[in-house]
């Protein structure tokens, strides 16, 4: 795997020439690379991300920094995420074809990948906070979660290749520290790197005086850290998602790992929640219908997990799991065994959106849904609504049937006064 003892940093003046020897790489872009385009338009908290552009066309350039971009080189980061990213991007496209970008390159020793230029995607997160709707979204990611889920997991697997391919991720492990860390424990103490929006610390202090609350959010890191259910995007949210009007892509998994089914969907909905509630922060005469916009997303998503996974488990379980001749090859129906299986994922789904929605507004990493709002005294009464429902979330996941409870839950803590 990568080390930095041939590691450059790329800058766009020598870009082009650092490249110009990778295969069909002037073919794709045109010209000779001295006069290609570059500009670099990351915006994230880890990575360079560089457009090459000629008269044929465009390609992405992501490279991993030796630390998080975010905070500086004071906190050093493995290069070889990227390793891991391109290994699950390549598991991504072949379990779910179309989903994410085509890589057309990647040089370990240099922890970087060149993939195809999606255009005219925008960041998902970008797009919600102008109030546009993507066509689609529902479905296009609830199967993404699904086939994902299914097929990288022992249901779909042959045993051997899953266990090899554990084996093979879990040596990522500076990476998934982050999230054990930043997502799991820092906002449930004064951890030195939180910080929180001031007029909120009083449900602060609420939250971490909770003890029953932070064991349970310490039983989930527990099977974060333990089950290897499936191969996670580890960081499925509303910025690691590209979308057009009516069509969407998924970046960014750098933090796979396997774990818990429940996770990506759940971590994906705490966004889209988070969406919702800062929507009084963000529109007009339009806030109403945008909001209940959000919540067909939420719901369709669910919807759309459960019918592809259902399909999936039909057709295609074939590992060890469930296996047909306890169930089919006697004349049993399997489906009350997919039926409470899928209640798990539900459940954990749920606990990971109420602790998602407290990270994102405690911990280190906050999200431009509420950031983006510049009046701390608008935006604090809408994050406390956020952080009370992802302590419902996180204490009750149980008592939560369906997606259509989750959304009337999300309606009631609306407009709610928290204090």
């Amino acid at each position: 795997m990568a080390s930095q003892a041939s590691y450059e940093a790329l800058e766009p003046a020598t870009l082009g020439a650092r490249l110009r020897d990778v295969p069909g790489l002037a073919e794709r872009v045109g010209g000779a690379p001295e006069t290609w385009q570059v500009r670099e338009v990351g915006d994230g908290n880890l990575n360079l991300v560089f457009i090459i552009e000629g008269p044929a066309g465009q390609v992405v350039v992501k490279q991993a920094l030796p630390y998080v971009r975010l905070v500086g080189d004071s906190w050093p980061l493995p290069l070889y995420r990227a390793f891991y990213e391109f290994h699950a991007l390549d598991r991504q496209a072949r379990r779910d074809p179309g989903a994410v970008p085509e890589i057309f390159h990647f040089d370990e020793a240099q922890a970087l990948i060149v993939m195809e230029y999606l255009s005219p995607h925008r960041i998902l997160r970008h797009k919600l906070i102008a109030g546009e709707r993507v066509e689609g979204l529902a479905a296009r990611i609830g199967a993404f979660c699904a086939r994902t889920a299914f097929r990288g997991s022992e249901l779909s697997m042959a045993s051997a290749e899953k266990k090899a391919d554990v084996a093979l991720f879990a040596g990522n492990v500076e990476i998934p520290a982050i999230t054990e860390d930043l997502v799991f424990t820092d906002p449930y103490y004064a951890a030195e790197k939180n910080h929180h929006t001031p007029g909120l610390d009083a449900v602060v202090a609420r939250l971490r005086e909770h003890v029953a609350l932070k064991a349970r959010v310490q039983r989930m890191l527990m099977r974060f850290a333990s089950n290897t259910e499936t191969l996670l995007h580890g960081d499925l949210h509303s910025g690691s998602i590209m979308a057009t009007a009516d069509a969407v892509r998924v970046i960014d998994p750098e933090f796979a790992q396997y774990g818990p089914m429940g996770f990506d969907i759940g971590m994906l909905t705490a966004n889209y929640l988070m969406s919702y509630f800062s929507q009084p922060g963000h529109r007009g005469a339009d806030l109403d219908s945008y909001q209940e916009w959000l919540l067909e997303v939420i719901e369709g998503t669910f919807a759309a997990f459960e019918t592809e996974f259902a399909r999936l488990w039909d057709t295609e379980r074939t590992g060890m799991l469930y296996p047909r001749c306890l169930f089919e090859a006697q004349g049993h129906g399997s489906a009350p065994a997919r039926a409470a299986l899928l209640r798990e994922v539900w459940q954990d789904a749920l606990t990971v959106c109420g602790i998602e929605m407290h990270r994102r507004v405690l911990s280190l990493a906050h999200n431009a849904d509420f950031e983006s709002i510049a009046d701390p005294a608008l935006r604090a009464p809408l994050e406390a609504r956020n952080l009370m429902m992802g302590r419902e979330l996180i204490l009750g996941a149980e008592t939560i049937p369906d997606a259509v409870a989750l959304c009337a839950m999300a309606r009631r803590y609306n407009g709610a006064c928290v204090t």
